[in-house]
């Protein structure tokens, strides 16, 4: 099996550098950690006095884990309700040809 190419990215994160090394795009990984970056500082700003970064970093991974389990559930609902209508169809096609071919 084929390894796969990872790519070394340089990335900043609530003012530390890290380097990422990762499969993915080098662009998709800055912008993975743009947005880590932006949902620390604005953690940060809603808390009152100062706080550890380690708080920070927790309550900001809270928060987009929060953002990540209700696009889940909206994708879940979302197919449940395409599974819903899909069979639904079915069932109004099978009827109309059931009664073509009756006649």
């Amino acid at each position: 099996m084929a390894e796969e190419a990872h790519n070394m990215v340089r990335v900043s994160i609530y003012g530390n550098e890290y380097t990422v090394r990762a499969v993915a795009n080098p662009e998709y990984i800055k912008e993975v950690a743009a947005y880590v970056d932006e949902r620390m500082h604005e953690t940060e700003l809603n808390l009152p006095g100062p706080v550890s970064p380690t708080r920070i970093a927790i309550l900001a991974a809270m928060s987009i884990t929060d953002e990540l389990l209700m696009e889940r559930r909206k994708r879940i609902q979302a197919l449940d309700q395409i599974e819903q209508r899909a069979g639904a169809i079915s069932i109004m096609v099978d009827e109309v040809l059931e009664s073509t071919f009756r006649d």
